[in-house]
């Protein structure tokens, strides 16, 4: 399966998953609480409002070396989206800033990567992305660029690390 033939499938609409696919097509389902939904909200408003030359994007679809993979909340700059055929189910070219909200069902090496596999993190990178922010469940945002992690994002640096 591929990310367009998701996205048009019937059956996948209305779940109440977040759903990304495996480099084998394979679908990959995470639950999403309430809480993780309230921090998405406040990135995104936070993101509006630091950077109004893009847009922040909940749950946007980005095509990675290992599949379809979605950012909780991306930021995209006015070119970069101009830059994409507008018939692309997902972006071909990462947002500049990819945000994951880890979950209790997440691990450090889903996220950041590990010897045996690559991470999100690395994954975004791979795509295009400039910086990769992590947030987890108490709001503490960590901001990466791809030589390592960085006090504060180049991108946005008023963006607060506690949302």
């Amino acid at each position: 399966m591929n990310w367009v033939e998701a996205c048009r499938d019937r059956q996948l609409a209305d779940l109440a998953y977040k759903i990304e696919l495996d480099k084998t097509g394979k679908i990959i389902m995470s639950p999403a609480t309430k809480k993780h939904s309230l921090l998405q909200g406040r990135i995104s408003r936070l993101l509006n409002g630091l950077l109004p030359s893009g847009d922040a994007l909940p749950e946007c679809a980005v095509e990675t070396a290992e599949g379809t993979k979605a950012a909780d909340v991306a930021w995209i700059s006015k070119a970069r989206w101009a830059s994409m055929s507008p018939e692309e189910a997902s972006c071909s070219v990462a947002p500049e800033i990819c945000i994951e909200i880890l979950s209790p069902t997440n691990t450090p090496a889903e996220m950041l990567g590990a010897p045996e596999h690559r991470g999100k993190r690395e994954l975004y990178f791979g795509a295009g992305a400039l910086e990769f922010w992590m947030c987890d469940e108490a709001g503490n945002v960590t901001f990466y660029d791809p030589a390592g992690q960085l006090p504060k994002s180049k991108l946005c640096p008023s963006f607060p690390n506690k949302v």
